[in-house]
């Protein structure tokens, strides 16, 4: 039990990146499905960096940035040209997977060079000495920290702070929040480019902290279970946690029952997170409510 916990919350970890920056781009009222390319992008980018520079600072640094482009392209379609956020959000990801794939063959067609890093294993002093619980929340890599932080970070921001007031104000009214003075346009601009620093930073977690090594489509669909458990969280940053964590729990189950020798064929177990997700989107745990004005263009 508590190795598969361990695993479930490390496999959470780019599953709560992606819904923070689905819960921030949504608050604001923009549509984002792009999250899937915005992380693979960060994947790739982070693996490209990290092996060239042997640097795990300057790699994490491109994820996050090439997180934050895409998101920068998927803000001026959606917020400045009005273009329809679903298909926004598709073609990120489809221009994704193209550059991804495409730069893989052509500068890895032979292997990439040895040498790449992951971030090392922390264990928290003290902390990690508690029983049962400390190796399951204080015994992991970097990012694992980071996503569980920027969590409450997430909530204290939305519901504690000025710029929360008026992020959600924009996602719910925003031609009440315009005539009140805050400027809709650079509201979303800002929510969205964070959510794609975000997705970037998921991303960075499958070639940074999970392995030394990129493959094409390798976030195999976690940008899309990312925005169910935003959905199962009720757009909210705790929920989202909780949800991402329960989806964490599908992933590791695998882990858990061949620990126990248990013989179910791995493509069974493989199917729960997608058959969770697939449930959670149909409405059939807990309905929820988007905020009022999401995915609608803002037009004064």
């Amino acid at each position: 039990m508590v190795a598969m916990l361990a695993v479930a919350v490390s496999r959470a970890t780019p599953l709560i990146f992606g819904a923070l920056s689905g819960v921030l781009c949504e608050r604001s009222g923009v549509v984002n499905i792009g999250i899937e390319g915005m992380m693979l992008a960060g994947a790739f980018a982070g693996f490209i960096v990290g092996v060239y520079t042997q640097s795990l600072a300057w790699a994490i640094l491109a994820a996050v940035a090439a997180g934050a482009a895409l998101a920068l392209l998927h803000a001026v379609l959606a917020i400045r040209f009005r273009v329809d956020q679903i298909i926004s959000g598709t073609v990120i990801n489809i221009l994704a997977i193209g550059v991804t794939g495409f730069f893989n063959r052509q500068l890895f067609a032979m292997g990439a060079p040895p040498g790449q890093s992951t971030f090392p294993a922390i264990a928290l002093p003290v902390l990690s000495d508690i029983p049962f619980v400390g190796r399951v929340l204080f015994e992991h890599k970097a990012l694992t920290f980071l996503a569980i932080a920027l969590v409450a970070v997430g909530h204290l921001a939305l519901y504690r702070s000025v710029w929360g007031l008026r992020l959600r104000a924009v996602g719910e009214h925003p031609h009440a929040a315009d005539a009140s003075g805050i400027d809709v346009i650079r509201t979303r601009y800002q929510a969205v480019l964070l959510g794609g620093l975000l997705a970037g930073f998921g991303g960075a977690y499958f070639t940074l902290e999970s392995v030394p090594h990129f493959e094409p489509l390798m976030t195999n669909g976690r940008g899309f279970i990312a925005l169910a458990a935003m959905i199962f969280g009720k757009w909210t940053p705790l929920g989202a946690l909780g949800a991402a964590l329960l989806f964490g729990i599908a992933e590791a189950l695998p882990v858990a029952l061949q620990i126990q020798g248990i013989n179910v064929p791995f493509q069974f177990v493989g199917l729960l997170p997608y058959v969770l997700t697939i449930v959670v989107l149909a409405g059939l745990i807990g309905r929820a409510s988007p905020p009022s004005s999401v995915g609608v263009p803002f037009q004064r």
